[in-house]
């Protein structure tokens, strides 16, 4: 028993790669039925009787009536409007192929029959073809009159896009503009010597500031500048103490490197090498370690508005921190008295070291304990972890 032929489902496509139909009549694409499309390209006639995406559109349609006054019953027959970006580039072809997928969800074509208005749209020929086979193509050229009276309307219209579209406007008639009233002031003042070095300079910044677009990052700062919105009270507290912690420390490098270049004016930097890494850290190392227990003490008021449990790490580490500074500047100072002051007593001069080593142990571990005791007494508050930014915009 031989099977029935399976019907052909025929889908009539047009492409709009530039978007006509949003930027021009805001409409959303894509649009899907004969209805729809004759709707959607009479509004964009409307907005624009000149535009060819709606006599591509109109072709569509026409193509569709014709195919379903002829049909002999065995095909099923659509017509369909997509559309890609005013971008162009990958960001319409994307868009393309999601709108593209989007009707062969509604309506799965087995054939396409493609119409443009020009070579432009027919790059997206391609894209379609991976998806479906194109059988026909139908390309929309519109007629224009090749009269001088309409050659001269053609040329004032695009005249009148350089002069008032501001994209062209701003390269056509502000450059030049600026060149002439150059030219002016130079003239009035006698000095058109320097004519040319002006309009090379003028010239010059001009190709800078497009070329690299300068003018729109400049935009885009000052959009950044007009919607900002401060963080909260917290992340502003961190992000100050940063900024003078980073300063405190790169005063101490400052202060470190200017001491040991003192020191090794006229000395034999090699055979030196101790007593300049000691002027270094005598000079540099209060000022780096306050720089660094600002930076954590920032961290650690924000860790505290936030319920964050790193804040008794943070009180711990800048405790060692202060510890540390000592020791590292009793140190740099036995390394600036090489050699030892008392050769009979091996331990002259090192008192203060030694004291500030054990004296610090204690300290170390009285912080420790404290902070685990803190941490137990107080783990409610820091248990409410998600209610923390409710609390800081209260603030």
């Amino acid at each position: 028993m031989p099977t029935a032929a399976k019907s052909e489902r025929i889908l009539i496509l047009c492409v709009d790669r530039d978007d006509d139909l949003g930027m021009k009549a805001g409409i959303n694409t894509p649009i899907l039925g004969r209805k729809e499309n004759v709707n959607a390209a009479a509004s964009l006639a409307l907005r624009d009787p000149e535009e060819a995406d709606a006599n591509a559109m109109f072709e569509a349609v026409r193509i569709y009536d014709n195919l379903k006054k002829n049909n002999k019953g065995d095909e099923e027959h659509e017509v369909a409007t997509i559309a890609g970006s005013d971008l162009r580039g990958i960001e319409a072809d994307r868009q393309l192929v999601a709108e593209l997928t989007e009707v062969l969800e509604a309506f799965p074509a087995t054939d396409v029959i493609l119409v443009t208005d020009g070579y432009t749209d027919e790059m997206v020929l391609p894209l379609i073809e991976s998806r479906v086979p194109v059988t026909s193509v139908r390309r929309i050229v519109i007629q224009h009159s090749k009269s001088i009276e309409e050659s001269a309307a053609l040329f004032s219209r695009y005249m009148k896009l350089l002069v008032e579209n501001p994209r062209y406007s701003r390269m056509i008639l502000g450059l030049p503009g600026i060149l002439f009233l150059v030219l002016g002031i130079l003239w009035m003042a006698n000095q058109l010597t320097y004519a040319i070095q002006a309009l090379t300079l003028i010239i010059g910044g001009f190709l800078v500031v497009r070329g690299f677009g300068l003018d729109k990052q400049a935009l885009n700062f000052y959009r950044w500048v007009k919607e900002y919105s401060p963080p909260p009270l917290a992340e502003q507290i961190s992000g100050f103490a940063a900024i003078a912690g980073i300063l405190l420390i790169l005063v101490g490098g400052y202060l470190g490197g200017t001491s040991v270049a003192e020191a090794a004016a006229g000395l034999d930097a090699f055979s030196h090498i101790p007593r300049l890494i000691g002027e270094f850290f005598f000079a540099s190392t209060y000022f780096i370690s306050i720089g660094i227990c600002v930076i954590l003490s920032g961290r650690a008021v924000r860790w505290f508005f936030e319920h964050d449990l790193r804040l008794w790490s943070t009180v711990v580490i800048i405790v060692g921190v202060a510890w540390s500074s000592v020791m590292f500047v009793e140190a740099s100072k036995i390394l600036i008295n090489i050699p030892l002051p008392n050769p009979a007593d091996p331990l002259a001069g090192y008192g203060t070291l030694i004291w500030a080593i054990v004296g610090g142990i204690p300290v170390i571990v009285a912080t420790v304990l404290t902070t685990i005791v803190l941490r137990r007494r107080y783990s409610s508050y820091f248990e409410n972890k998600e209610d923390a930014l409710g609390d800081l915009e209260e603030n």
